[in-house]
């Protein structure tokens, strides 16, 4: 099933991989592809509670993101 969420996936240099969701400039990490996608439905949906709360989300503190 498809949710219509356009993700990039990046295999690092270094090892492992990230994981961004476009529409909600989020970014995950993890070891493995699956891994790193797991970790970003998490972040995603932390950051959708945070917002929904009207509270501040972490800071992005990934090199790639500037937004």
């Amino acid at each position: 099933m498809s949710t219509g969420r356009e993700i990039r996936l990046i295999e690092e240099d270094e090892g492992g991989w990230s994981a961004i969701d476009e529409e909600t400039n989020v970014a995950s990490q993890g070891e493995t592809r699956e891994e790193a996608l797991a970790n970003l439905d998490e972040a995603v949906e932390l950051t959708k509670e945070a917002r929904e709360a009207d509270t501040d989300a972490p800071e992005a503190d990934a090199p790639w993101f500037d937004g």
